[in-house]
């Protein structure tokens, strides 16, 4: 079944008449038109039902909105189900787990995510997110900086947004929140968990789940993570992983500030905690330990790469559940700072898994199905921006598939929200084989994505084209150069002032809108 809904509309007081029906729109907040009998209004920030009630609509007019069906509750998944729930779309989405239990460390939030996540409403106060202030590359032998960034300064370049630093589960749990909220734009995300998805028809299309139950929409999101038939699917075959050349493990801990706090020893690294990250780096032993404190500078998270030579790397997977005894950890790290060594000594749950890489993937869609998140580019930690991507990703697929009528239409969408998200994808994603100071290593690898002259060459440079990104801009710009090139469509009544009125709107992610017929 297929809804029809229609383009961009202007603001303003106006009054629109349609078959059956008159409504006066005073207030800015909405536009109207009218071509052949229909009644279109366009109301931000409010509901279906909203709209019902405040306005006057024949009985006969419908909603007009796109089935949208997302496979994964994770961060990419409830980043795509907020951008097309605010697009006017119907958003269910199924996971496989209960969403009980969430586990996971710390994660980046950085300013190219944060800037349109405070306009959908989180607010990192709540959330216990910490705000990045600076960046310390130090001596792994003296434990001393050697040279420090401001984060503060890169956020004023970065037009003000902030960068945090969060726990996985607060950001996970904002992020629901915000999909669900019954207040928010639009009609509420639907989750529906211990929904194990065993396969996907991108043509139809619909999704299987095993209980044997299919699921069609008009458009299915694979936000199925690194183990992704999604991708699988699209592709027609498996993207193996392989060892990475550089670092090929992980170990991530946490440690309570106050078990720090407590200790004589380790007191000291408490000093100037407040939104400072910490990267000891032993390039020559292919080797560093990445370190801050989230949730209210109350935890400190920890990751140490290594790469291991004697390993045989037999691994196809990653275990993210794999515990290590803290004395293979201290072995690892030996001769680093003594100070630094008695941090680690603290630890007391450790985990280990193998990094493996996978390379850019090639195609982001089939049909009518496509991938976002780690599905669609699978990253290593050293950027710290695979959360930051995926929702990115989810932000782009809302403005494309805003406005859209045919399956045609959806599929050349589609095609654009890759055209607009790979390249910058893929790149990060090799940036993240290593850590900002060693990009000359990928130098060539990066070539296939981005012109000579755009290619970051060390830590200042690749922060601005991390961060300096704005997502919003870069697709409503594509969106417009799309319609702008397409053959003009008869009838349609759409002035074309009020449709970049209504963009610029949309440019700082405030605005949603609601389109029924």
């Amino acid at each position: 079944m297929w809804y029809y809904p229609r383009g961009l509309l202007s603001g303003g007081a106006q009054t629109c008449v349609g078959k059956g029906g008159r409504a006066d729109l005073s207030n800015d907040r909405y536009g109207c038109d009218m071509h052949t009998g229909s009644l279109r209004i366009v109301a931000r920030f409010l509901s279906s039902d909203q709209i019902r009630s405040a306005i006057r609509l024949p009985t006969r007019l419908t909603a007009t909105m796109l089935r949208i069906v997302v496979v994964g509750g994770g961060i990419a998944g409830l980043s795509a189900g907020i951008a097309l729930r605010r697009a006017g779309h119907i958003v269910n989405i199924y996971e496989q787990s209960d969403m009980k239990h969430e586990v996971g460390a710390a994660i980046n939030v950085p300013p190219n995510a944060s800037r349109f996540l405070t306009s959908w409403g989180l607010d990192p106060k709540l959330s216990r997110f910490v705000k990045a202030r600076a960046l310390a590359w130090c001596d792994p032998f003296t434990a001393n900086a050697k040279e420090t960034m401001s984060y503060e300064e890169r956020a004023a370049k970065s037009g003000g947004a902030e960068l945090w630093l969060a726990h996985r589960v607060d950001l996970h749990n904002a992020l629901k929140h915000i999909a669900t909220d019954p207040a928010g734009p639009g009609i509420p995300v639907t989750v529906h968990p211990g929904s194990r998805v065993v396969g996907y028809e991108p043509r139809a299309p619909s999704i299987t789940l095993a209980s044997g139950e299919v699921i069609e929409g008009d458009v299915v999101i694979g936000a199925d993570g690194v183990h992704s038939l999604a991708s699988e699917t699209v592709l027609g075959y498996e993207n193996r992983p392989v060892a990475p050349s550089h670092y090929n493990y992980c170990y991530r801990f946490l440690i309570p500030v106050s078990k720090l706090q407590a200790d004589p020893e380790t007191r000291s690294w408490n000093a100037d905690i407040d939104g400072k990250t910490r990267v000891f780096a032993d390039n020559e032993n292919r080797r560093r330990l990445v370190a801050y404190a989230c949730r209210d500078n109350t935890i400190y998270n920890f990751v140490g790469l290594f790469y291991d030579e004697a390993s045989t790397y037999s691994a196809k997977r990653e275990d993210y559940l794999a515990s290590v005894d803290k004395a293979e950890v201290m072995e690892r790290f030996a001769g680093y700072h003594p100070s630094i060594l008695a941090v680690i000594n603290k630890a007391t749950d450790i985990m280990r898994w193998p990094l493996l890489y996978r390379p850019p993937t090639p195609v982001w869609r089939k049909d009518r199905l496509v991938l976002v998140g780690d599905a669609a580019h699978p990253m290593l930690p050293h950027q710290a921006q695979a959360g930051a991507q995926a929702m990115e990703d989810g932000v782009a697929l809302g403005i494309v598939l805003r406005g859209v009528s045919t399956p045609e239409e959806v599929e050349e969408r589609l095609e654009l929200y890759q055209k607009i998200r790979r390249n910058r994808a893929s790149a990060i994603q090799i940036l993240s084989n290593v850590g900002a100071d060693q990009s000359h290593l990928v130098y060539e690898d990066l070539k296939e994505f981005l012109a000579e002259e755009d290619i970051p060459t060390n830590p200042s440079e690749i922060t601005d084209f991390n961060f300096g990104y704005d997502v919003v801009a870069a697709s409503l710009e594509a969106v417009h150069q799309l319609t702008e090139t397409a053959a003009p469509r008869p009838n349609r009544g759409v002035n074309n002032a009020a449709a970049d009125h209504d963009a610029s709107n949309l440019a700082d992610s405030s605005q949603c809108t609601t389109v029924v017929h």
